[in-house]
């Protein structure tokens, strides 16, 4: 094939000045880059951080939960309200301040799809009940769907958890047919154009047997693990989380969901525990905790085993201690999430938190607060 016969053009004045032209049209951008805020030029826009983290909005603290959302929103790629609580198949209800329209329309202004969370607290087998029978799935699913009608959701979240401590005797029946469930509400939502997020308690190697993360992971969009609750209320003091549990509970995890659509749940609250006594935990916020530690004028410390903060103090006759999470906390999570490729989180809960979190979820470990000074 013959070669293209090409012609060098004669650099002429208007050849000049047309590159010249380009090349100053070209430096604005350079040294704008180069010197952000530079005399004559606006600063840029700041970075907005990647959409990798969901947030709960409880209910009994909407107002504040609600504007901790819109100061995050660049952050947040999805807000589920708290609102909703299955007691029956056929009967799901709202709770105190559900279906805000105000709230979804704001959040929707902002880039946030709201996604509601529908929760249940049903009495031992209740639930297992309405799993286990064809006829109370489809039900139950025609239900969830006027839910989702009823407002401009993006989708739904499902967070049932008495399925967990399932007897031997049933707990077969009761997994599968919470995975049924779970398929089958995918599907009916995914033809509405929404979104299916399912919220599960961690499993690992010798926990978790409730759970068929393979057919969960595989019918969700979304998959959120309440990486939180270690130590809860009703058992022995500690950590609610620590990056060895968190290795755990990915390696089960990562090895039948894909990574993609798993979201770990972090902790924004603690528990404040009676040392000795067999009485249920106080729940507290970080903002709660920290208030309480410099209150009682108690050091700042970071547990080195689960890199989570705690102190005990003095109240009357009884000695209590407290655990909770913060940035520095999180900030030591946060290289085993990455580690096994698991970038997306969901912190419980939106109004609970260190504000410090934030920084460190966009821009990683290095972006952890120093130590309080006491």
């Amino acid at each position: 094939m013959a070669r293209r016969h090409t012609h060098r053009a004669p650099r002429t004045a208007l050849t000049v000045l047309v590159c010249a032209l380009a090349l100053a049209a070209a430096l604005p951008a350079a040294a704008h880059e180069a010197a952000p805020g530079a005399p004559g030029q606006p600063a840029p826009e700041p970075r907005a951080p990647r959409r990798t983290v969901s947030a709960w909005l409880p209910y009994w603290n909407q107002k504040a939960a609600y504007e901790d959302a819109l100061a995050h929103s660049r952050q947040l790629r999805t807000v589920s309200p708290f609102w909703y609580e299955t007691r029956s198949a056929g009967r799901v209800v709202g709770h105190t301040g559900s279906g805000d329209r105000g709230i979804i329309d704001g959040l929707h202004e902002r880039g946030v799809r709201v996604v509601p969370t529908v929760m249940e607290q049903m009495n031992p087998g209740a639930l297992g009940k309405i799993l286990t029978s064809p006829a109370q799935r489809s039900r139950h699913i025609d239900t969830l769907l006027g839910v989702v009608r009823s407002r401009a959701y993006d989708g739904l979240d499902i967070d049932y958890e008495s399925i967990a401590p399932t007897p031997d005797s049933t707990y077969r029946a009761v997994r599968a047919g919470y995975a049924d469930f779970v398929s089958g509400l995918c599907a009916r939502l995914h033809a509405l154009d929404k979104q299916c997020i399912v919220t599960v308690t961690p499993k690992t190697r010798t926990t978790g047997r409730i759970w068929d993360y393979r057919k969960l992971g595989a019918a969700a969009d979304r998959m959120r693990i309440m990486g939180y609750n270690l130590h809860d209320a009703e058992g022995a003091p500690g950590p609610l989380s620590s990056p060895q549990w968190y290795d755990d509970i990915l390696d089960t995890a990562t090895a039948q969901v894909p990574r993609s659509k798993l979201e770990m749940g972090l902790p924004g609250y603690g528990w404040d525990w009676a040392v000795g006594h067999r009485t249920r935990a106080r729940h507290v916020t970080w903002h709660d905790a920290e208030a309480l530690r410099r209150k009682v004028k108690a050091p700042y410390a970071l547990d080195t085993a689960s890199r989570t903060p705690h102190f005990t103090y003095q109240e009357k006759k009884t000695r209590r201690t407290v655990w909770y999470q913060d940035a520095r906390g999180v900030a030591a999570d946060l290289p085993t999430l990455r580690a096994h490729g698991v970038t997306a989180t969901a912190l419980w809960a939106l109004g609970f938190e260190d504000p410090g979190v934030w920084r460190v979820l966009a821009d990683g470990p290095a972006a952890a607060p120093p130590a309080p000074r006491r």
